[in-house]
C-alpha cells in the first residue's frame, strides 16, 4: 500500500470531506529483535489470511463515526525494515478513530496475521 497514493484516492471521493476530520495511520515494520527475549531476528516468515483482513475492516466500517477502513497485510519472508502491516481508519472525530484503531489492530495481529522469527 502506498500511503499517500491512498489518501489522495479516499480524498477524491465528494463524501470525503462531509464524513473525516481525522485519519490514524498504523505502518507496521519488521523490527530487528524479538519481542519475547530480544534476540536478534534476520528474518520473519508471515501468513496473513486476507479475506480475514478484509472482513474485519468491513466489520470496523459499521462502527459509529467511521467513514473507512483499509488494511494490508504483507506475507511471505520479510527483513528488518520490510514493511508488514497497513491500517488506515478515517472517520469524524478523534473519539471514533482512535479506538477502532487500537481495537483493529489487535485483531488482524491476533486473527488473521501469523509469523515465525528466523533468528541470527
Amino acid at each position: 500500500m502506498d500511503i499517500n497514493q491512498t489518501l489522495a484516492e479516499l480524498k477524491k471521493d465528494p463524501e470525503f470531506a462531509k464524513n473525516v476530520g481525522m485519519v490514524l495511520i498504523h505502518n507496521g515494520i519488521v523490527r530487528s529483535w524479538s519481542r519475547g527475549d530480544q534476540s536478534e531476528v534476520e528474518a520473519v516468515n508471515v501468513k496473513a489470511d486476507h479475506a480475514k483482513v478484509a472482513e474485519l475492516c468491513r466489520e470496523y466500517e459499521q462502527k459509529p463515526g467511521i467513514y473507512k477502513v483499509l488494511a494490508e497485510a504483507r506475507e511471505g519472508k520479510l527483513y528488518p525494515g520490510d514493511d508488514l502491516l497497513f491500517i488506515i481508519v478515517a472517520g469524524a472525530l478523534r473519539e471514533d478513530v482512535k479506538p477502532v484503531l487500537a481495537e483493529l489492530l489487535d485483531r488482524i495481529k491476533d486473527e488473521a496475521v501469523s509469523k515465525t522469527e528466523d533468528k541470527v
